[in-house]
């Protein structure tokens, strides 16, 4: 990969970073002005200024020249260096590390860590620590009155770049944590919200068949009333039969395919908007893998009393089935199923007869990307996306959600409960 290769998950908004720049310009202008003219305090005015214009100059290059709104890290990574540079300067020609405004030199570096990569805030922390060291021993005097002079101790002059080189470290490496945190975070929601989507359409389309199915059943009818007529009229005319059974065959084809689009063979009119309960959902879903897995699935409805009719949710078809899905990829061979419900509330148990959890990851559970550090279960573990797009689906549909290892059996443990009055309102 290249240095400055362009990453989808790092880059910088430019109207955000065209605004702070302009505070800190604002304010460095300000600053060298009063100390100048008010407080009579002398230093190299005329470079200082020049420095400040440098970066009013880079600012507007930003705003007129560059017309991304967004910037790659490269180009951010170049303008991030000019910031430090030129603050670097101006820390320079006003007394360096003994400058109390020399703490704002460790502001890029901190501010990138949470919007760039690791290797590019890496060089930019480095360049940092260097201009602090190098601000340490060359530098102007400190601005003051001409018959004044600031003197330190070296004890504490020294201490003054070390506790600035520890705090860079230290916020850079919270500002990193939460950045990676919260950009895998809004990828695994980008990726929730496609296939939500995904499976909106595909939704609509088995509307859109079965309706079809319903509207040419009667041509199709009237279509297959008339091949039989004329099937009968030349059945002595081998040649006509050939043509007329295909014709047959072809309808029959047709018929076929627009029932298994309506994904009901049956091809009710109230398909789509049918209100199910719980357990018609399970059932449903147990069915797809079913067909497709060797497993055994069993569903124990003994403590069933009370189970609602709720309006069909394609959230919750979907987020049950990752869990049913990641119980049937980890099991052994079985798995368990248990549906309870009364007056108060509804819970469905998914437990399975695998491994489990791996203990070390069994408290981020419900976070994407995450991995066991074992060697022996990476290669069989997922990367959590599974449970986190399911948890927030159902969370979102009113269910509270606890994963665990079982207490019963060897596997994993899920348990989604509903309280009653929250499913009424699907």
């Amino acid at each position: 990969m290249k240095f400055f290769e362009t990453s989808k998950y790092f880059s910088l908004k430019k109207s955000t970073y065209i605004n702070l720049r302009w505070i800190a310009i604002i304010g460095q202008l300000v600053t060298v002005n009063i100390v100048f003219f008010i407080l009579n305090f002398h230093f190299n005015f005329i470079f200082a200024n020049l420095i400040i214009f440098f970066g009013i100059f880079s600012n507007l290059y930003l705003i007129y020249i560059v017309k991304k709104t967004q910037l790659s890290e490269g180009l951010a990574f170049i303008f991030l260096l000019i910031d430090i540079l030129q603050l670097s300067f101006l820390i320079y020609l006003t007394g360096g590390i003994a400058n109390p405004f020399v703490i704002f030199l460790i502001i890029p570096s901190v501010f990138s860590s949470s919007n760039l990569g690791f290797r590019t805030n890496l060089l930019l922390v480095l360049i940092t620590v260097s201009a602090i060291t190098f601000l340490t021993f060359y530098h102007d005097q400190l601005p003051s009155p001409l018959n004044e002079h600031f003197h330190v101790s070296p004890y504490y002059y020294y201490s003054v770049p070390i506790a600035l080189t520890i705090a860079l470290i230290f916020l850079n490496y919270f500002a990193i944590i939460f950045g990676t945190e919260s950009r895998l975070r809004k990828e695994a929601l980008n990726k929730m919200e496609e296939i939500m989507a995904r499976e909106h359409e595909l939704l609509s389309l088995g509307g859109q068949a079965a309706a079809a199915a319903h509207s040419l059943g009667t041509p199709f009818s009237t279509i297959k009333i008339i091949s039989r007529d004329l099937l009968e009229q030349f059945k002595n005319n081998n040649d006509i039969i050939k043509d007329i059974e295909l014709l047959e065959s072809q309808i029959e084809r047709c018929s076929q395919i627009l029932k298994k689009l309506t994904l009901n063979p049956t091809i009710e009119d109230d398909f789509i908007d049918k209100d199910l309960t719980i357990l018609d959902y399970i059932n449903e879903i147990v069915k797809s893998f079913e067909i497709i897995s060797n497993k055994k699935f069993i569903i124990d409805t003994h403590k069933s009393s009370n189970l609602l009719n709720i309006t069909k949710s394609i959230e919750i078809v979907y987020g049950l089935r990752n869990f049913i899905g990641n119980a049937n990829k980890f099991a052994n061979n079985k798995i368990f199923i248990n549906i309870k419900s009364d007056n108060e509330s509804t819970e469905i148990i998914i437990e399975d007869d695998g491994k489990g959890y791996p203990k070390d990851v069994l408290s981020k559970i419900g976070e994407p990307y995450v991995k066991s550090f074992k060697s022996t279960e990476k290669s069989k573990s997922g990367l959590g996306l599974g449970i986190f797009i399911g948890k927030t689906l159902l969370e979102k549909n009113y269910a509270s959600i606890l994963c665990q290892n079982s207490d019963r059996r060897s596997g994993a443990k899920v348990s989604i409960k509903w309280k009653n009055k929250d499913l009424l309102k699907l």
